[in-house]
């Protein structure tokens, strides 16, 4: 008796591997869900240090962010010196290497801006007058972010021309003024001038380097660093711009 075989139709094997096709896609799914929650979760984690390192950098280069209180120009600093100091303003100590002074030791203040709000251009001129609060001894300086890197280049410039010209600098430019070295009019109130060009007087050269410019006043031994709010806005020197080019 002749047997004949019957041949099974290509469509049982399409179905067959049909069936194992969904399974394949199904592992390969897995996989690039497991990738991509990894390479998810890496990338939440590089933006959040990212993050992080930006706002601490931004946070401690050098301008307290909290804990100021305003008069006219200037922004008085009573607790940076204290035990109960914010986090930032130790952070921009332990990064500045700054000495704040203490609570009993005085208070420190510091401008960014004149009396009208405008910030202090290199470029112009400012009359600083009038008079400080009560205190044993204060000091008036001006500083520049980025004037460490122009002075050693103008330092090195100096000791290259000492050694060719055979004749050095006569010195350093002033920074500030101390209350026993300022000149003042009969009434013991005093004017300083800042500015880039030499001018009579009480002046105050403008720092070389780059970004904003500071003034900084330190009251050393002031009954005013316990509380702050006898401090009076016409106690505080003004800082009027007077001509710019």
């Amino acid at each position: 008796m002749l047997t004949e075989k019957i041949a099974l139709p290509d469509s049982g094997r399409a179905a067959s591997s049909g069936r194992r096709l969904p399974a394949r896609l199904l592992r390969g799914a897995v996989r690039l869900r497991r990738l991509g929650t990894v390479g998810l979760v890496l990338y939440a984690l590089a933006l959040g240090a990212g993050l992080g390192l930006a706002t601490a950098n931004w946070a401690t280069r050098g301008r307290y962010p909290f804990g100021g209180v305003t008069l006219n120009a200037w922004t008085a600093w009573p607790k940076i010196g204290a035990r109960d100091a914010d986090p930032y303003v130790r952070a921009i100590h332990a990064r500045t290497g700054e000495v704040p002074l203490a609570l009993g030791e005085g208070l420190l203040l510091t401008a960014l801006t004149d009396d009208s709000g405008r910030r202090l251009d290199p470029s112009c001129r400012y009359r600083i007058a009038g008079a400080t609060p009560p205190s044993r001894a204060w000091t008036l300086t001006v500083e520049r972010r980025g004037r460490a890197r122009a002075d050693a280049a103008t330092d090195a410039a100096k000791t290259e021309g000492s050694k060719t010209d055979g004749a050095g600098d006569a010195g350093a430019p002033r920074t500030g003024f101390t209350s026993t070295e300022v000149l003042r009019d009969r009434d013991g109130r005093f004017a300083v001038t800042l500015g880039p060009v030499v001018q009579p007087g009480n002046w105050l050269p403008m720092p070389a380097g780059e970004g904003s410019i500071r003034l900084v006043l330190r009251l050393y031994d002031t009954p005013v660093a316990a509380s702050t709010g006898v401090l009076e806005r016409e106690g505080v020197p003004s800082i009027t711009r007077e001509d710019c080019p």
